[in-house]
């Protein structure tokens, strides 16, 4: 059966090495709620369980504005991502008794997995303001069980001064062909440019390759639609060979060992330092490069489409997580939790923080007069807000296939293990067996 419920098998132990012990900290001294999501003296305690480790110090400061004036709520804010398996962690914090009140999930298997958690936020106004066709990944039923994060848009950002220095125009790379030229350009001035390598691809990181990078390739055959991914028996790599092309230039003209490049090394320590032209990523990783160099963040950093045949100028851009509410939580901890995300994306405060701190791209209506605050936020605004985009279909596919199977056949052919046609052949096995 199709998008089959996955039961929570995993045990302390992995709980103990994933997280380290799942208890919630609110960041003082203030004694966590009872079971019951009270502390005894009519204090009601929300426990936050998230990913994402891009805004996390932004986030905690908004939830303590948010007690602040809510001095009947503490929010507990509990972040596991980056170099984490975020969704090996939530498991195991369901295991394990630690259930949070506020969770995050992806793509339609991600429901299927929590749907039995995941209260109806139907009637909340912040699902009343969400832009036409982020909510369709949520639905069952008639009932709407997330709240969109925001929208978010990648390709290949790279350092504009490297660029002209090389006499590269930007601007006038579509194709792949011209995209070849331009790296090969790079990689022949790697000494007059001050740059170690065109690229650092993060190939440690399974996400970047079987998330993303397939993404861009994988969209058309599913007409764009996440749930037509999610219906879908099968994965047929129609644009296989641009996607193979597109990898392996990245991936020989990147800093070595690829394997052992992670993403806080690709952002952090060489594409914000000047050390590579590109980067594949997106959005999300301003704050990041902002808080290495604020002066080349601002200055410094575009956005390139990752040239696809028929889709030239374009980049993907879609809604990457969802809020999610736990319904077995107590009911004043529910109502408390549906309060505080409307407050975060539907209040005058609360969205003035989410585009100036958070730098979000907002999914939700009533934003038009707010400044979007970051370059490539703006950047990847002006495409979605042009129609210049392709959509979000990994987040239909098979529940880990993106990473376990697609990103880890990936690692393979680049250690020389497997050629392309086995990563494709074990791809379309792995996506088809989980469909039976």
């Amino acid at each position: 059966m199709k998008g089959k419920k996955l039961y929570f098998l995993i045990g302390a132990f992995c709980l103990a090495i994933v997280l380290g012990g799942c208890s919630f900290s609110s960041g003082g001294d203030t004694e966590s709620g009872g079971e019951d999501g009270h502390d005894g003296g009519g204090q009601v305690t929300v426990d936050i369980f998230q990913f994402k480790v891009e805004f996390k110090d932004q986030f905690e400061e908004l939830v303590e504005i948010y007690e602040e004036s809510n001095p009947g709520v503490t929010i507990n804010v509990k972040t596991v991502g980056g170099g984490n398996d975020y969704g090996q962690a939530l498991t195991s914090a369901f295991n394990s008794g630690e259930e949070p009140d506020i969770f995050n999930v992806g793509g339609p298997p991600d429901v299927d997995q929590y749907e039995d958690y995941m209260a109806d936020v139907s009637g909340t106004k912040a699902a009343e303001a969400a832009l036409e066709g982020t909510l369709n990944s949520v639905e069952r039923n008639g009932e709407i069980l997330g709240l969109p994060f925001n929208q978010e848009g990648y390709g290949l950002l790279y350092n504009k001064e490297i660029f002209d220095k090389a006499g590269i125009k930007a601007g006038e790379i579509q194709t792949q062909e011209e995209l070849e030229e331009a790296v090969e350009t790079l990689d022949s001035q790697k000494e007059e440019l001050g740059i170690e390598a065109p690229f650092a691809f993060p190939a440690k990181e399974q996400w970047v390759m079987g998330n993303h990078l397939a993404n861009a390739f994988l969209a058309d055959e599913f007409d764009h639609d996440v749930m037509e991914a999610y219906d879908s028996d099968s994965v047929a790599f129609e644009m296989g060979d641009q996607m193979q092309r597109f990898f392996d230039l990245q991936n020989d003209y990147s800093i070595q060992p690829t394997l052992n490049l992670d993403y806080s090394q690709q952002v952090e320590e060489h594409f914000s330092l000047g050390n590579v032209a590109m980067i594949q990523q997106g959005n999300w990783v301003y704050n990041t490069i902002e808080s290495m160099d604020p002066e080349f963040a601002e200055e410094n950093v575009g956005l390139l489409p990752i040239p696809v045949e028929g889709y030239e100028g374009r980049i993907p851009v879609g809604v990457p997580n969802y809020w999610a509410v736990n319904k077995e939580s107590a009911d004043e901890v529910v109502e408390a939790s549906k309060e505080f995300l409307d407050w975060m994306y539907t209040s005058e405060e609360g969205k003035q923080f989410v585009v100036d701190e958070f730098r979000f791209v907002p999914a939700y209506e009533g934003y038009e007069d707010l400044d979007i605050a970051d370059p490539l936020s703006e950047e990847v605004y002006r495409y979605s807000t042009e129609g210049n985009t392709m959509g979000w279909v990994f987040l239909g596919a098979p529940t880990s296939w993106t990473e376990d199977v697609l990103g880890a056949a990936m690692q393979e052919y680049i250690s020389g293990d497997i050629t392309w046609e086995e990563v494709e052949e074990q791809s379309i096995e792995g996506w088809e067996k989980s469909r039976q």
